[in-house]
């Protein structure tokens, strides 16, 4: 055990009221692509950038091209939960953590046990009708063809929070107030470079701020512990005592 996971393990023993922030990094060792990495989707050829795709104005405009990348990329519905997402909900089932803030969308968190679980940017197993409001399932979009469509005639958009979209509001301020809260802030597998998620850092006033990446973020120099590393790999070598 290396000096730094010594004193991750003596933080969590002393803290209880940890708040765990990730990011796409949290979801690749179950398999799901990140964005911003070499091989991220923001590196891949695409008619369009993967951005762009992922829009508002794209989604209005040009649904059915929308709907071929989400389905494509965008719906990993057999993946399953790592060892990250596996110890996160073991820490909250001990009253060691009191939330999970992600910006992810894949639903992993919960899978894996976890109750209190602020997602920032929705979540691909929610979907709804723009017109009616009705509900259907991820599998009923993966299954579905062209623009998936309600029985009312309006088309389904997936719970998920595109670009030029606004975060939501309780979401957001129930992720602010258990930052705020916390005596432990973990922040694992995000660049931290997206806002306004990223600035959600800055609402920690304590001085157990652990970062754990592969590579360095913005606010590495805030950090009171850096680690270097893959987030299932640091996680599961701490012990739940």
């Amino acid at each position: 055990m290396t000096e730094a996971i010594k004193k991750l393990q003596q933080w969590v023993d002393e803290s209880e009221r940890i708040v765990f922030f990730g990011g796409a990094g949290v979801s690749t060792e179950s398999g799901i692509p990140d964005f911003r990495s070499v091989d991220g989707l923001y590196n891949q050829n695409y008619k369009w950038p993967p951005e762009q795709i992922l829009s508002h104005t794209f989604f209005r405009r040009r649904p059915e091209e929308f709907y071929r990348f989400y389905r494509a990329k965008m719906l990993c519905l057999d993946a399953q939960p790592n060892a990250a997402h596996r110890k996160l909900a073991e820490l909250e089932k001990a009253r060691k953590l009191c939330s999970v803030v992600t910006q992810n969308i894949d639903g992993l968190h919960q899978a894996a046990g976890s109750r209190q679980v602020w997602e920032l940017h929705g979540s691909v197993l929610r979907n709804y009708c723009l017109s009616c409001g009705a509900s259907c399932t991820a599998q009923d979009i993966l299954k579905s063809t062209g623009v998936p469509k309600c029985s009312c005639g309006g088309t389904f958009k997936p719970d998920v929070v595109l670009y030029e979209e606004q975060l939501n509001g309780d979401t957001m301020a129930g992720a602010v107030r258990d930052i705020s809260r916390a005596d432990m802030l973990i922040v694992a597998g995000t660049s931290l470079t997206v806002y306004p998620a990223a600035g959600l850092v800055n609402y920690y006033t304590g001085n157990r701020l652990v970062l754990i990446n592969k590579s360095p973020t913005p606010y590495d120099h805030k950090a009171d512990l850096l680690i270097e590393g893959a987030v299932g790999q640091v996680l599961e070598q701490i012990c739940i005592r």
